[in-house]
C-alpha cells in the first residue's frame, strides 16, 4: 500500500512540475498555481485544459 502512495506522489508530483514549467506553451494567462495544482482533475473534467496539458507533455 505504501508503494502506490509513494508512485501517485510521484506521478502527481511530476504533473506539477511538467505543467510549471511548461504554462508558457498553454493558452492559459493566469492561474499558474491552482492550474498547476489542480492538474489531474482538470484533465479528467475539462477538454481545453486536458488539450493543453498535452501540449505540454509534448513539448509543442
Amino acid at each position: 500500500m505504501e508503494i502506490v502512495g509513494l508512485v501517485a506522489l510521484v506521478v502527481y508530483g511530476f504533473g506539477v512540475w511538467k505543467f510549471w514549467t511548461g504554462f508558457r506553451r498553454t493558452n492559459f494567462s493566469q492561474g499558474r498555481l491552482p492550474l498547476a495544482l489542480l492538474w489531474p482533475v482538470l484533465v479528467i473534467a475539462n477538454k481545453s485544459y486536458r488539450q493543453n496539458f498535452n501540449k505540454i507533455l509534448r513539448g509543442q
